[in-house]
């Protein structure tokens, strides 16, 4: 993985992957409120088509409660492994995995994921999920 410095304590502000990276740590925490405090207001967050969550979802509260919340009531140890960062201007793209076991099967789920994130201002203003549905709801079928 990348490695990339949380500048929060520091004067200079925070890159665009660096507020991606305290997203994820947030996330893997399970501190909601640490990541909205990532998200801008109007932050348009969108799961892929023919994922189980797929849509666009705004409000760092409407992230939280329609992704983030569901992931958690409907799969065990729900992980992103951020393993790779590609930074350009305000365009992050993270290559990942998601690593998770449904609570309704009992199956486990390991898939590569690609995430482009877009950070204005210190925050999160974009999201779109890349990932291979079929794997997903492969461990969901009973």
């Amino acid at each position: 993985m990348t490695a990339v410095t949380d500048r929060t304590n520091m004067t200079h502000p925070a890159s665009p992957a660096d507020v991606v990276r305290r997203q994820y740590l947030a996330s893997a925490a399970g501190d909601l409120e640490a990541l909205r405090a990532t998200l801008a207001p109007d932050v348009e967050w969108t799961e892929m088509a023919g994922f189980p969550l797929a849509g666009t979802y705004r409000t760092p509260a409407g992230v939280t409660t329609h992704v983030m919340e569901r992931l958690a009531a409907e799969w065990d140890d729900w992980v992103v492994h951020d393993d790779t960062y590609v930074a350009e201007g305000e365009n992050v793209v993270v290559l990942a995995r998601y690593t998770a076991v449904n609570k309704a099967t009992g199956k486990e789920m390991r898939v590569r994921v690609a995430h482009h994130f877009t950070v204005r201002g210190g925050l999160i203003v974009r999201f779109e999920q890349f990932v291979d549905t079929a794997k997903v709801l492969e461990a969901m079928r009973p």
